[in-house]
């Protein structure tokens, strides 16, 4: 049986989380990304409950499915011992955004691996460790956290399977965890290296990658394979290019997932376009 691919966009919530989804079935959306609040403050949120489940029975009624991306300033790998109240506020903010997707009835919240500068990496390492397991701590919702891959633009951590693995591995709660997978930042770090990558889907089915995979971000990249660069580019007009997506868009575990953009728009505004393109290309 083929598997209709879910696609869609980073939509905004100005209008609220009801607004969003009701904004992604206006554009014939199967899936879209929303920030639970300002992505440059790591301000704990006082949220609509109303608006919120509005959205979750939206979202059910039309089999719509949504993520939540955490503030940019959210970094996993932040060290408590270093900086104990910037390591409760980023805890705090994660824990809100996960209450936040649980009563959208969103799949999680996607964060970034995590930078670390400032030593020995372990240390970083351990440090994403205990923020994940303080966040989680007690959680019981159905939403997860959703660690996101990198470029390799801001340091040397998150850009192999090997890590992200790993880490969940050694996690507490490994089942409230699950894996981002960004397109554009798997090119630029070499994790992926466009069409016919065969070792990146025989890594991944190894590791057990596919079975934590939960959301994919489909970007293209203006820079090249192994560029360490993260610049999006609409899917198709960059360098993975159109036979790369069509290559990955045959992956069970990549069609299955809730695909979202976060590139420019096309010419009226809207992501229609780049749906369109990529259910064809799914379909092919």
């Amino acid at each position: 049986m083929t598997v209709k691919v879910k696609v869609g966009g980073h939509l905004s919530i100005r209008g609220g989380y009801f607004g969003a989804a009701k904004a992604a079935l206006q554009l014939g959306a199967g899936a879209f990304q929303y920030f639970p609040k300002n992505p440059r403050s790591l301000t704990v949120k006082p949220f609509d409950l109303r608006d919120a489940e509005q959205c979750r029975m939206l979202c059910q009624k039309h089999d719509l499915a949504s993520i939540a991306h955490t503030p940019y300033p959210s970094n996993l790998a932040i060290g408590k011992d270093a900086d104990e109240d910037a390591y409760n506020r980023v805890v705090a903010s994660l824990r809100n955004d996960l209450e936040i997707a649980e009563a959208c009835g969103s799949i999680g919240i996607v964060v970034h691996f995590g930078t670390f500068k400032s030593g020995n990496p372990l240390q970083g390492y351990q440090n994403i460790i205990q923020c994940i397991n303080d966040v989680l701590s007690g959680w019981r919702g159905s939403a997860k956290l959703l660690i996101e891959n990198q470029a390799g633009d801001h340091g040397d951590m998150g850009m192999t399977i090997e890590e992200l693995v790993q880490i969940r591995n050694l996690c507490r709660d490994s089942e409230r965890i699950g894996f981002c997978l960004d397109t554009c930042h798997a090119f630029g770090a070499g994790m992926w290296q466009g069409e016919g990558d065969e070792s990146f889907t025989v890594k991944a089915k190894e590791l057990q990658f596919w079975d934590g995979l939960c959301a994919v971000h489909l970007n293209d990249s203006r820079y090249p394979v192994l560029s360490r660069k993260d610049r999006h580019a609409r899917v198709g007009q960059g360098h993975i290019g159109e036979a790369g997506f069509r290559w990955l868009l045959q992956i069970d575990a990549i069609r299955k997932s809730p695909l979202i953009f976060e590139s420019e728009t096309g010419e009226d505004g809207t992501y229609r376009e780049d749906m369109e393109r990529v259910r064809r290309w799914a379909e092919a």
